[in-house]
């Protein structure tokens, strides 16, 4: 396993860290044995949220015993102080550890941000938990890379998560500015939310820029650690067929593709717009036709109950036009 530094904080990780997100589907006692096979491979950095249901919880269940080898971060996205500091106590207890090595700022819109840093707002919580040592680092995540910018010439930032990957590299000038800065990069969306198959290809790209300073794959299963363990840790040049396989993904998806990131959630009428969009996925790129109209018709609310409200686009940090995109997908199986 390669090790870096996290940026100004001094942290020493692993290149390729976890993905907290995917542990919500199995259980405490599966994510102790990841936790324990992360430890033996030398994965030492690990990412959660308060946002992700039960994540800090089984996390912090897996890492007892263990915690002192590993670097973890979490986020929450409150806005003030009060609840800021809420959430931090929380996580703290979720971890069940006194310490948290990285607290980030949980995606804010631009206007939300100025709520973060004015009076009363969660930074005043998170600089007094880092005083006193209940968080070593301050850090931030975006989607957006108006914030991503903004982001850059705020002095207490010492790392920035972005989404990056084969077919969204729309912050790698702003990637570039984080190594001058000595800002730690944290990758997201290495496979783009689960939208490029090829978890071994996607992972190759990510590394092979020497500003990512560590990416974070989410990962349910202990054959999912080996396989992205071994794309992270192959340091030879890619090669001219993976290029070309690249340049096939990117003109397989483009960029109007649905991320899972579910923020557009919850719909008016029911809709879970993520799988529709991830078994619309199945059905036209993968060749899994019956497969894909399978489980779409288990789905407990269609694509075609679409009321048109908008009210998803209004949430959803990629502006994509769901109403639209739920149409299609509608017609596509046949509604």
């Amino acid at each position: 396993m390669e090790y870096t530094y996290l940026g100004k904080t001094g942290l020493r990780i692993s290149r390729m860290g976890f993905g907290g997100i995917p542990i919500q589907k199995i259980d405490a006692e599966g994510t102790r044995a990841l936790m324990h096979k992360l430890a033996e491979e030398g994965v030492n950095y690990i990412d959660t949220a308060r946002g992700y249901t039960v994540s800090e919880e089984y996390l912090g269940y897996g890492l007892e015993g263990i915690r002192d080898q590993f670097v973890i971060a979490t986020k929450s996205m409150s806005r003030t102080k009060d609840a800021m500091a809420a959430d931090i106590q929380i996580s703290l207890n979720n971890l069940r550890t006194d310490h948290i090595d990285l607290y980030q700022v949980h995606n804010p819109s631009m206007d939300q941000l100025e709520q973060v840093i004015g009076k009363g707002g969660a930074l005043e919580a998170l600089k007094e938990a880092k005083a006193s040592g209940k968080i070593g680092h301050i850090g931030l995540t975006a989607h957006s890379t108006a914030v991503f910018e903004k982001a850059l010439e705020l002095d207490w930032v010492e790392t920035i998560m972005f989404p990056y990957n084969i077919v969204e590299n729309q912050g790698e000038e702003l990637i570039r500015k984080c190594a001058e800065k000595g800002i730690g990069f944290i990758d997201m969306k290495p496979l783009a939310g689960g939208a490029i198959e090829d978890g071994r290809l996607a992972l190759r790209y990510v590394c092979s820029n020497p500003d990512v300073t560590v990416t974070i794959p989410g990962m349910a299963e202990i054959a999912e650690l080996e396989e992205n363990i071994a794309a992270c840790s192959d340091q030879t040049p890619l090669t001219l067929e993976e290029k070309e396989k690249m340049d096939e993904v990117r003109r397989q998806l483009g960029t109007n593709f649905c991320r899972r990131c579910n923020y557009c959630a919850p719909c008016s009428v029911g809709i879970g717009i993520p799988n529709v969009f991830l078994m619309e996925g199945y059905l036209l790129r993968y060749n899994l036709e019956e497969w894909a109209r399978a489980r779409y018709e288990k789905l407990l609310v269609k694509a075609s109950a679409c009321i048109g409200c908008g009210k998803c686009e209004t949430r959803c940090p990629y502006h994509l036009p769901i109403r639209q995109m739920l149409k299609k997908a509608a017609q596509e199986f046949g509604e």
